[in-house]
């Protein structure tokens, strides 16, 4: 999955500098996961203006500092490298969510609330509460090549994702379109941003349809009808 994806925290708060901010908008203009994130994220950054700070009683001061002097670092492994896998962006995004949320923790701790432990297994973007439903149902193609296109559907959610990995690129000036089946009609249902490995939340009733499908259209337009180049289709009923 490309990099472009784990910028999306900091684009939340107004961490980029003009360069990065402008191909995160024009990436975030085709990708309903990180606009989606960004949401989240905005709602959460903006609750920090709703608090009020005060300074920290001697107690709770000298209980962390206790508690820090307890606590022994583990050392580094050496000779290992990290495995990197196709999941490793979604863990990257939520790292981002997990200082966002900590920096919140802090703001509110030092007026002597009570601090709130992050879940960083909960699943916070509607990308992954699909990937992690208990009614999550998994319908894999398999491409020549050994790329793959797997679309995720959660009926309870009514979302569905699709995930690739080792996509091949769409032929120039032409994109990856996205599509729900409902009985005969393909409905639009997003564009595929560029780079092989990707996590794509579809929009549209997926609760209701009856499969999906990925086509090759024209760049830089909006398709009503799926072309005759068809990529992939996915039955729900199989």
């Amino acid at each position: 999955m490309s990099d472009i994806h784990a910028l999306s925290g900091a684009y939340a708060v107004d961490a980029l500098d003009d360069i990065e901010r402008a191909q995160f908008e024009r990436h975030l203009a085709d990708c309903p996961a990180c606009t989606a994130e960004v949401g989240s994220l905005r709602e959460a950054a903006a609750l920090l203006a709703e608090t009020t700070l005060t300074a920290p009683s001697a107690e709770l001061r000298e209980r962390v500092l206790s508690g820090i002097s307890a606590v022994r670092p583990l050392p580094p492994v050496a000779g290992s490298e990290p495995e990197v896998t196709a999941h490793e962006p979604r863990r990257r995004r939520r790292a981002v969510r997990f200082l966002v949320a900590a920096a919140a923790a802090i703001a509110i701790g030092t007026g002597g609330v009570v601090w709130q432990q992050v879940n960083d297994d909960e699943p916070s973007s509607q990308t992954e509460q699909v990937l992690t439903a208990s009614d999550a149902q998994r319908y894999t193609v398999n491409f020549d090549g050994g790329a793959t296109a797997t679309l995720v559907r959660s009926q309870d959610l009514n979302k569905a994702v699709l995930v690739t990995e080792d996509m091949p690129a769409a032929p120039a000036d032409h994109a990856y379109a996205l599509w729900l089946q409902h009985d005969d009609v393909m409905v639009p249902a997003g564009i595929m941003p560029e780079g092989p490995d990707n996590e794509v939340l579809l929009s549209g009733d997926a609760a209701t349809a009856d499969g999906a499908g990925i086509t090759v259209e024209t760049a830089g337009q909006e398709p009503t009808e799926p072309s005759d180049d068809v990529v992939a289709l996915f039955t729900f009923d199989a």
